[in-house]
């Protein structure tokens, strides 16, 4: 009989309105491709194989994550697993260009002598897809989402979306869509195009609750699949101690505060919050599921028991009715 990890991890559900299935769970590369810091080719795989072990399917990628790095880890591990049993996400809107890049630079450890250009034009869509499956060597990706146009919305809606649109038709990729992390710009992609799925990173979890109010309903409306990304908030919520980040900043004293509330009241339940920051996303009808970075096979492994976690009622309860989340 398979474990309840398992079983939950393995269940495949649709990503809105495409023919894409994805798993409730799925990893996220970027920690992977040197994320704040490096990560050896062997701890990369082992994560990896813990991930396809546990039965997860949907891995999440990017050009931006090590400056291909993620990619071409990724295609080389997936090169060794029956790849159409896995369902992969990557981005466009940063192009890969040779130069003299800063050692750490953007968060990453190893940009092998690359640096990002942002280009939301067709054009740029196409060379980055491209390149993306020259990195990896795979054959194609399920899933192609338009990658932090913040202050690029009108190029990425008259070039980067058309140009995914046209490819999609083809059926160069079976679902588009936008990942940010902000709601209100993936508001206007799901009201103003035809995408298929967002993946919103830090906006709907234990500490912040922002898509709930816009995105969330408007994606349920319009069956639009959702991905919930940065369930932790960069850090806070998996390992609550002094010198963690919140949204890839020292937290404040106010986020603080909440979260030892928070944990005060987890504790009283015996649930660890990266548990219930894990868990949190899937209570909302909308939501189809969350990705969850990684960097080693332990770190898998406890985003795999924080999952199994059988979260009281009366827990979700007390921290809705709290007013600390």
């Amino acid at each position: 009989m398979a474990s309840p990890a398992r079983s939950w991890f393995a269940e495949r559900v649709p990503l809105g309105r495409s023919d894409v299935t994805v798993t409730r769970l799925g990893l996220g590369t970027a920690p992977l491709a040197g994320l704040y810091s490096a990560v050896g080719e062997d701890q990369a795989t082992a994560a990896l194989e813990a991930a396809w072990a546990a039965g997860i399917r949907y891995f999440d990628t990017a050009p931006h994550y090590g400056a291909g790095l993620a990619e071409r880890r990724l295609g080389a591990f997936l090169a060794t697993r029956p790849r159409a049993e896995a369902a992969v996400s990557t981005k466009v809107g940063r192009l890969l260009v040779p130069g003299e890049a800063t050692a750490g630079g953007e968060g990453f450890h190893d940009d092998q002598g690359l640096v990002r250009v942002r280009d939301y034009s067709a054009e740029g869509v196409y060379r980055s897809l491209s390149e993306s499956l020259e990195r990896s060597g795979l054959d194609s990706f399920e899933i192609a989402l338009i990658h932090d146009p913040d202050d690029h919305w009108q190029e990425a809606v008259t070039g980067a979306y058309p140009a995914l649109e046209r490819l999609r038709a083809e059926g160069a990729v079976r679902a588009i869509g936008a990942g940010m992390n902000q709601t209100a710009m993936l508001t206007r992609f799901v009201a103003e195009t035809d995408v298929d799925c967002v993946l919103v990173a830090g906006r709907y979890t234990l500490l912040d609750r922002t898509a709930a109010d816009d995105l969330l309903p408007l994606c349920a409306r319009r069956q639009v699949g959702v991905i919930v990304g940065g369930v932790f908030n960069s850090g806070i919520l998996a390992d609550p101690v002094p010198g963690a980040t919140y949204d890839y900043a020292p937290a404040t004293e106010d986020v603080w505060r909440r979260v030892r509330a928070l944990a005060e009241r987890c504790a009283e339940h015996g649930v660890a919050p990266a548990a219930a920051a894990l868990r949190f996303p899937l209570r909302h009808p909308a939501v189809t599921g969350v990705v969850v970075g990684a960097r080693s096979a332990r770190e898998v492994t406890e985003n795999i028991a924080h999952a199994a976690t059988a979260i009281p009622e009366a827990l979700w309860a007390e921290l809705d009715a709290s007013g600390v989340t």
